[in-house]
């Protein structure tokens, strides 16, 4: 707040749903993004169970139809003030699920609110083509979703390629060698790259986090016209046995983070459940 010179006031923030609609509500500038989600999620009649499910993130909506989920919102962060810091990117905040393992969705399959907010989710991801359904699939969807049967909908649909990844803007990454072009997907316990050699080549593969000892997050400066912000995300990968960074040059390396720390502490806490059994 007193680096942007933002007194503590009363004000009016928009929060955006997945199908495009979104909720006015009535603010401090002060308040923390956690206390925001829970007031929006109550009054859509979210179980206060279930909030831990969700977050809220800021996203970029492209002229092209595209969808860029910007970064995921810490609960500590102001969201009105980060969104005026913003302001050149034309963010907007939106809530979304906030959880790498699709089986976890049948938690939340028995609440109207939170099945609604997956539906909603899950139609946004397969018009953006985040989510790969075969002909013979994308024709099932559509009946389901023209007969209004969302919970099926649901069930067909996390048999689906890259249902429940985060997918990022094309980047650029030094794998298998430096300069090549890719599309991220995260999800599913790995980093899945479709990455575009120099030949013109499409090389898919998949760096499992199980095989990953630690990453880093580092800026770069702007780059040589001033205009952007470079980040990289790099990681250590075992690869046949022999320890090797890999390095991926994208805007979204902070949301690259936190999904990778996600899948690892839905592991951890899978694992330690299956302990006790």
């Amino acid at each position: 707040q007193d680096t942007f010179k933002i007194q503590t006031q009363r004000a009016f923030l928009d929060v955006y749903l997945a199908d495009g609609s979104n909720i006015r509500l009535d603010i401090q500038t002060s308040d923390t993004a956690e206390k925001i989600l829970e007031v929006t999620l109550c009054r859509m009649g979210l179980s206060r169970e279930l909030i831990k499910y969700f977050s809220l993130f800021f996203f970029q909506d492209h002229d092209d139809g595209a969808l860029s989920v910007v970064k995921k919102v810490a609960e500590f962060e102001l969201p009105y003030v980060s969104l005026q810091s913003m302001k050149e990117l034309c963010c907007k905040l939106g809530i979304r699920k906030w959880y790498m393992d699709p089986s976890l969705d049948t938690l939340l399959m028995d609440c109207r609110a939170s099945l609604n907010l997956l539906y909603m989710q899950t139609i946004q991801e397969v018009k953006r083509n985040w989510i790969k359904p075969t002909e013979r699939q994308m024709q099932e969807l559509e009946c389901l979703q023209k007969n209004a049967n969302e919970a099926e909908f649901l069930e067909l649909i996390r048999e689906m390629q890259f249902y429940g990844y985060i997918r990022l803007d094309p980047c650029i990454c030094d794998y298998p060698e430096e300069g090549c072009s890719a599309d991220i997907y995260v999800g599913n316990n790995e980093i899945n790259c479709c990455i575009k050699l120099p030949t013109n080549q499409i090389k898919e593969v998949s760096f499992k986090i199980n095989r990953l000892r630690s990453w880093q997050v580092a800026f770069l400066g702007a780059t040589k016209d001033g205009e952007d912000d470079t980040l990289e995300l790099r990681f250590e990968y075992n690869d046949s046995g022999t320890w090797q960074w890999i390095v991926l040059y994208t805007k979204q390396a902070f949301l690259l983070s936190s999904c990778l720390k996600k899948m690892i502490s839905e592991q951890m806490m899978k694992a330690a459940k299956e302990g006790k059994e």
